[in-house]
């Protein structure tokens, strides 16, 4: 991870109008606006955000920033550009360093900072970010906080788009919920996303802390050569009886299928 402060030549003293990190492995950006910020000094793309009252740009408008101080992917003599500043490839963020984020539109320019150097009150912010999330029935998530609080967020909530809600109302597609970069939110691909400042706005308190799921999943969930050993069956068995539907399965991907040890249990009293 790296971090820049966006600053502005315009001022005579130097002030952190906004802060640009971006993820190595993932190729993607995400800008944190100060609680202070002034959206008149801010860039207008992250006014637009002050004005809304949220500070967390998200990844596609991060982005979108970047994309106007570099040069675009089709630009005429590409080749001839990358060739002179030694760039194998068309690579965003290693034309945003040559520049050092300048470009002719505005005096705005990134400035490098260490973690920390970010304003004290990010700390909570970045609290807010998600550690894991399983998807439950009826378009609800259980989303896990870094802070440890655990809320159960209703998703329905805040999908306005028809064709969404119609996709997400079938439970394959909803369960392939995955988290963001670095916890900013979940999403289903490029169809749908939520920023985690949404969810734990919005989100319905559990008390229940990561632990204690940890503790039920690992003490009353098993595999099915657990459950072959707890029935002293072969696996072949166990799988017929799921084909049956004398187990159902809360799992079932590829290879690999979970069971309630409950159900198990209650096949051997039988």
């Amino acid at each position: 991870m790296k971090i820049f402060a966006i600053r502005s030549d315009s001022m005579r003293k130097a002030k952190n109008l906004a802060y640009l990190i971006y993820y190595e492995n993932e190729k993607t950006f995400y800008i944190e606006i100060p609680e202070e910020a002034d959206e008149w000094e801010t860039p207008l793309i992250l006014s637009s955000y002050l004005k809304r009252g949220e500070k967390t740009v998200n990844a596609y408008h991060s982005k979108m920033w970047v994309q106007q101080r570099i040069i675009p992917p089709d630009r005429q003599n590409l080749g001839q550009i990358l060739k002179e500043n030694k760039l194998e490839k068309y690579d965003e963020f290693e034309l945003l360093m040559l520049s050092k984020g300048r470009c002719a539109q505005d005096d705005y320019y990134l400035y490098p900072v260490s973690p920390d150097k970010l304003p004290d009150d990010f700390a909570v912010r970045f609290s807010k970010r998600i550690e894991d999330v399983v998807p439950l029935k009826n378009n609800f998530l259980l989303v896990f906080f870094r802070n440890g609080e655990i809320k159960k967020c209703d998703v329905s909530f805040f999908i306005d788009n028809a064709n969404c809600k119609s996709l997400l109302s079938k439970h394959e597609i909803f369960s392939s919920v995955e988290i963001l970069t670095d916890g900013y939110g979940v999403s289903w691909g490029t169809v749908l996303s939520i920023p985690n400042e949404k969810l734990y706005d919005k989100g319905k308190a559990i008390d229940l802390s990561i632990d204690d799921f940890k503790s039920f999943v690992s003490n009353r969930v098993i595999s099915i050569s657990q459950a072959a050993e707890m029935l002293d069956c072969s696996k072949q068995n166990i799988s017929d009886l799921i084909k049956r539907g004398k187990l159902n399965p809360i799992r079932s991907t590829g290879n690999s299928i979970l069971l309630m040890k409950n159900e198990v249990i209650g096949r051997i009293m039988k």
